[in-house]
């Protein structure tokens, strides 16, 4: 006789936590859903940095957080835990989907990659420009790179807000310029904005890469051991001096984008374990030993079906999306909005910084691609209009998550932090704004 219960025959309890768990997980991967969680989060700061609870705000991102073995103790405030470390998954992942769209997405082919290219250094170079014309004393000229760079997941999940009547291209093209800009914001940090090095610490996190690309030649496909030297990799870059984040994007480009070898095929490897499950004694007898060897070959071929940029990002995304992000933008978008307190040069800062993502960013963009496609150096793909490269470079000017990390690197003076922090959020909400709308137009138009 069969006793496996069938669905129906669940528990009530239990059916109804799977499907809670299905609707959840479905939820968590609409972008338009983690774009509006990051707002929430962003919203909640700004009202408790304003209120009478502003000193309270303040105080809780300074609260030390320390960890140590023995006399080894490491003591940073939760605000660097933050910024320094959360972060580094963010960029963990931002480094496995630029090497998965080199890989086989849009940035794998020439002529796909030429057109975003072009538009993305217009949309770095023309907010720059606005913002050192009306700042271009080395003081608050050094905050030039914070309005060139896009925040993919918010910038996307605006899109996905327009629904389905966007082309495909249009959001391929939105996707591929930022994750330019997002490699242009990787160098700019890097070059711009690391002042000292360390070779000592440059010697560190070398042994950490070595010891990624010695698991990889191993064919060791799990995550967890790369821990270690992912670890080594950080400590090393944070004491050469150079900001430790990079760190996630040094290990998002190693991840490999194919599954790591294997004898058989994976496909092939389960079917046969399960085979062995079925047919053999071990399941009739209850024999853990003979059970061992064909549900460790299922685990990993079920591992392996996926290349490991695929699957770590995979389980990451939701993490990154409601958790590190939205974590980010609580301990960052608290600025104060009382006008007294701003000084007169971070008018000028708040000022640039707005309007180099507003005009800037769209300006650059369609200017750029228009020269690029008007010399017939390359063409606009299959659905994508000139409305829609405007409306690609709307949204691109939502800066949000690096405009304010870059902006953190750039300004040690408190003021003109603030001031930054101020025209990336007023920027922002308005290119979301103006994007909503001629979105809705360009919809409706088409």
């Amino acid at each position: 006789m069969n006793h496996d219960p069938k669905f129906g025959d669940l528990p009530t309890a239990q059916r109804l936590a799977e499907q809670a768990a299905n609707t959840l997980n479905r939820f968590l991967h609409i972008e338009a859903v983690s774009g509006a969680v990051l707002l929430v989060a962003a919203a909640a700061a700004l009202i408790w940095a304003n209120s009478t609870a502003a000193p309270s705000y303040h105080l809780f991102w300074t609260l030390p957080v320390t960890i140590g073995l023995g006399e080894y103790v490491f003591s940073q405030s939760l605000h660097f835990w933050v910024n320094d470390a959360l972060m580094t998954v963010f960029f963990l992942v931002v480094g496995m989907e630029i090497r998965r769209e080199v890989h086989e997405g849009a940035l794998s082919r020439f002529d796909q990659a030429v057109l975003p290219l072009i538009a993305s250094a217009g949309g770095v170079l023309v907010p720059a420009l606005i913002y050192l014309s009306l700042n271009n004393d080395a003081a608050r000229g050094h905050g030039w790179a914070v309005p060139t760079a896009t925040d993919i997941a918010f910038a996307v999940g605006v899109l996905a807000l327009l629904g389905r009547r966007i082309p495909v291209n249009v959001r391929v093209f939105l996707l591929a310029l930022a994750i330019i800009d997002d490699i242009i914001a990787i160098l700019i940090i890097a070059v711009f904005y690391t002042e000292t090095l360390q070779l000592g610490g440059l010697a560190i996190a070398a042994v950490g890469v070595l010891g990624v690309l010695g698991f990889q030649r191993m064919g060791i496909g799990a995550a967890s051991p790369y821990v270690v030297p992912g670890l080594l990799v950080w400590v090393g870059l944070f004491v050469a001096g150079v900001h430790p984040t990079l760190a996630g994007v040094v290990l998002g480009l190693m991840t490999p984008a194919r599954p790591i070898a294997m004898r058989e095929p994976p496909l092939e490897v389960a079917s046969q374990a399960l085979g062995q499950l079925k047919t053999g004694d071990a399941m009739k007898t209850g024999d853990l030993h003979l059970l061992q060897q064909p549900l460790r070959d299922l685990r990993i071929a079920h591992r392996e079906i996926l290349p490991p940029a695929s699957r770590v990002q995979m389980v990451l995304h939701p993490w990154v999306a409601y958790g590190v992000m939205p974590m980010f933008a609580l301990a960052n978008s608290g600025v104060s909005i009382k006008g007294a307190d701003l000084p007169a040069a971070g008018l000028l800062v708040t000022m640039g910084t707005a309007l180099a993502l507003i005009v800037g960013k769209p300006l650059g963009i369609f200017g750029a691609a228009w020269i690029a496609v008007r010399s017939g150096f390359c063409c606009l793909a299959p659905g994508v209009s000139w409305g829609g490269v405007f409306l690609v470079g709307l949204l691109a000017g939502i800066g949000f998550t690096m405009s304010i990390f870059i902006s953190m690197l750039a300004f040690s003076s408190e003021g003109f932090l603030r001031a930054a922090k101020l025209g990336v959020l007023l920027g922002s909400a308005i290119a979301v704004t103006l994007g909503l709308g001629w979105g809705a137009f360009y919809v409706r138009r088409s």
